[in-house]
């Protein structure tokens, strides 16, 4: 059974459930519980927290209908999707709520509304120029996604992302040591925040996730193959093939005839060519497969866009005080 290390404070006035679900969700979010990852079931944790099963049975219910766990009958309870932290929902009415609070608390100093208007006006400036100053690395898994996912980045935060892969980290020669050092900011998209972590340990960097969602165009493609397609999908991890499980019984393509792998054994993969009538591949995996795919057939890049949401914490969190000050 996977140790889970959540602590309970029974003292504190939050209902257990809610305490249990936050730090799951927490643990997700750190990498600590990635994608594909097998969850105690509601019994083993809560005999392990010592509460109620009632307690788990909760916490768990809620984060299946986020979308964050999924249960498979007979096969248990899986983190299906990175815990997303940003909630577009009643937003606007938070932040009105927070520019009263600042409006009445300036008032009551005496200050007139044009001069609170002018420290709104300025912080936000300040706030956007300490941004540009800002240099981020953005690490995937092959160089395509990197750059594609650093551009979109830097014209989202409108700051500068440098992209690197997970193979740049292992090598780690001069010049990577160079950007990391200089470097305030490190992303990575969530399944990967783990791996990316134990890689540059000994730079004292934190590492912030940005969640992805498959690409629609894609789907639509795989879609409109006929029902008797037989698909082989090859890519380079577990948590990779798991999202694209997922992926695809979310488009109701569950159903297709499909063999998923990550073997990099030549024969595995030439035997799973042969028996498919289309290949669809992570684009880390892309040029290896092209070249081994000596019939021709269809290869199907499976691709992946950041999620909305997800960008927007990334950009809260970049606004904190502890890197533009």
């Amino acid at each position: 059974m996977i140790k889970i290390n959540i602590v309970l404070n029974k003292d504190s006035g939050v209902p257990l459930y809610l305490q249990v679900k936050k730090q799951i969700m927490d643990l997700i979010r750190n990498g600590s519980l990635r994608v594909g990852t097998k969850m105690p079931t509601e019994r083993e944790l809560s005999e392990n927290l010592k509460v109620s099963r009632n307690t788990v049975s909760s916490a768990y219910k809620e984060l299946e209908k986020e979308g964050v766990l999924k249960s498979y009958q007979g096969r248990g309870t899986f983190v299906a999707e990175e815990a997303r932290p940003w909630k577009a929902k009643n937003i606007k009415d938070k932040i009105i709520k927070f520019v009263d609070l600042g409006l009445e608390e300036a008032m009551e100093t005496g200050m007139s509304t044009e001069e609170f208007l002018d420290i709104v006006s300025n912080r936000v400036q300040e706030k956007q120029e300490a941004m540009k100053k800002i240099t981020a690395v953005y690490i995937e898994c092959n160089i395509e996604q990197a750059r594609m996912f650093s551009k979109e980045l830097s014209d989202s935060i409108n700051m500068n992302v440098i992209p690197l892969t997970l193979a740049d980290l292992e090598e780690m020669d001069s010049n990577i040591v160079n950007i990391i050092e200089k470097s305030q900011v490190i992303i990575a998209t969530f399944n990967h925040v783990n791996e990316v972590n134990k890689l540059i340990s000994g730079f004292n960097k934190e590492i912030l996730g940005v969640a992805i969602n498959p690409d629609l165009e894609t789907i639509v493609k795989i879609a409109r193959y006929p029902g008797d397609t037989k698909f082989g999908f090859l890519c380079i991890s577990e948590e990779f093939m798991f999202k694209i499980k997922g992926a695809l019984e979310t488009a109701g393509l569950a159903n297709i005839d499909i063999v998923y792998s990550n073997t990099y054994d030549e024969k595995e993969i030439i035997k799973i060519i042969d028996n498919s009538d289309v290949i669809i591949v992570s684009p880390g995996r892309y040029n290896e497969i092209k070249k081994l795919n000596y019939k021709n057939k269809d290869i199907i890049k499976f691709l992946y866009s950041l999620d909305d949401g997800s960008v927007k914490a990334l950009k809260s969190k970049i606004l904190d005080v502890s890197y533009l000050e």
